[in-house]
């Protein structure tokens, strides 16, 4: 028995929006094991936004046997962030749960995070991210940032840890619909960082950040190049900038925060890119690439340290980047100085 069209079933308690581009194989698997849950079907619904995949998705998963309302919006590549947006404005649900295309979930996720969303709240809910199994095949740099996340995680799981606007992911949260239109949603212009800087507007509009360690989804990853790594690296220390600049009170959020509380051994390495930055980009290869002979002698945690400078770097010069010369980097590094204590 098919499921009844969006426009005919009851309102979801929880609509799950996806953005997915040119990943059918791994949007299926997910929508296959969302089929699963053990919140009922007819209480939630599924909103798959396509952002302009080479070949579209909405036929073959439109074809789908699934027990769930499932809507598939498409758009002309335009990014995640517009795709994202797209999908939580078509959403029905009082509450919107946002996780990416290449996630696996277990049976009792979407009742997880409904469970943190009780009558009245206005919570956003930070669920954790767990390494695929797999992540041993995985790039020295995936694995990093797995890394990074099973850190944060630890510290967000904390006792008396507090969680911030700029905690934000998108991989896995979910929020009051009402919440987020009420900020004005994803600033589309920031590209990969807006899901922090929408983070940092929803704390600001009163909303309590919880995070969810039993509310998890196991990651993989299907980037196996270093060189887009680092332009991910570079592009984030642009927009990170431009969000500093829209939330000067938030010390987080700064790029530049890096030259005052990275590991005082790297703090040359990242101000001599900041003064260099093409000049430097050799020493940065020579970094990584002694990180690369660390994980083969079995010594993660140095390749791991190596890896963040490595990155550290990219991100910096990104951001050096969007400064400008020397009297913007100046403006950045003050406002650093002088924002707020978030």
């Amino acid at each position: 028995m098919s499921p009844p069209s969006p426009s005919d079933a009851p309102t979801p308690r929880l609509s799950v929006v996806i953005a997915t581009y040119n990943r059918l194989p791994l949007i299926t698997r997910l929508l296959g094991q969302l089929a699963t849950q053990t919140l009922p079907a007819d209480q939630f619904e599924v909103v798959v936004v396509d952002d302009g995949s080479q070949e579209s998705v909405r036929e073959p998963l439109s074809a789908l046997t699934l027990p769930y309302a499932l809507r598939v919006e498409v758009q002309a590549n335009a990014g995640a962030a517009a795709a994202r947006h797209r999908g939580v404005l078509a959403a029905r649900g009082e509450v919107v749960l946002v996780t990416d295309d290449d996630m696996q979930v277990d049976r009792d996720f979407l009742e997880r995070h409904l469970a943190h969303h009780p009558e009245g709240s206005r919570h956003v809910v930070l669920g954790r991210i767990r390494p695929d199994p797999a992540i041993g095949d995985m790039p020295l740099f995936e694995r990093w940032y797995a890394y990074l996340n099973h850190r944060m995680a630890e510290e967000l799981s904390t006792p008396g840890a507090q969680v911030r606007g700029n905690h934000l992911f998108t991989g896995n949260v979910s929020f009051r619909r009402a919440d987020y239109v009420g900020v004005g949603g994803f600033d589309k212009s920031l590209g990969q960082s807006e899901d922090v800087e929408l983070g940092v507007r929803l704390e600001k509009a009163g909303c309590a950040f919880v995070f969810a360690s039993d509310a998890h989804v196991l990651h993989g990853s299907d980037h196996v190049s270093f060189e887009r790594w680092l332009k991910r690296a570079h592009r984030y220390g642009m927009f990170d900038t431009q969000v500093a600049r829209k939330h000067p009170d938030v010390r987080g959020v700064n790029p530049w925060r890096l030259l005052f509380e990275t590991n005082p051994l790297a703090r040359p390495l990242l101000a001599a890119t900041v003064v260099a930055p093409q000049a430097t980009r050799v020493l940065t290869g020579a970094v990584m690439r002694a990180a690369q002979a660390a994980d083969k002698l079995g010594l993660e945690k140095a390749a791991f340290a190596g890896t963040s400078v490595v990155y550290g770097m990219e991100y910096l010069r990104g951001a050096r980047t969007e400064a400008g010369g020397w009297t913007g980097i100046a403006r950045e590094v003050v406002r650093y100085l002088q924002g707020g204590s978030r």
